[in-house]
């Protein structure tokens, strides 16, 4: 496991440690499970892209009409 320091705005890292207490976790599982949500958006992305690279423009306006 690698230990990361990042610096942040004294209110923004106020308001990440109100919300991991209000999800009753610690900062460091929030910034875990953060970083893990926006990696899957990231991978379904270019996962997206991808398939629209090798795609057809016509089919796929066929599936919307």
């Amino acid at each position: 496991m690698t230990t990361l320091t990042v610096r942040l705005p004294d209110d923004k890292h106020m308001r990440l440690k109100a919300l991991a207490k209000h999800r009753h976790i610690s900062i460091n599982k929030l910034m875990d499970e953060l970083s893990t949500q926006v990696i899957a958006e990231f991978d379904a992305e270019m996962r997206f892209r991808a398939m629209a690279a090798k795609g057809s423009i016509e089919k796929g306006l066929a599936v919307t009409g």
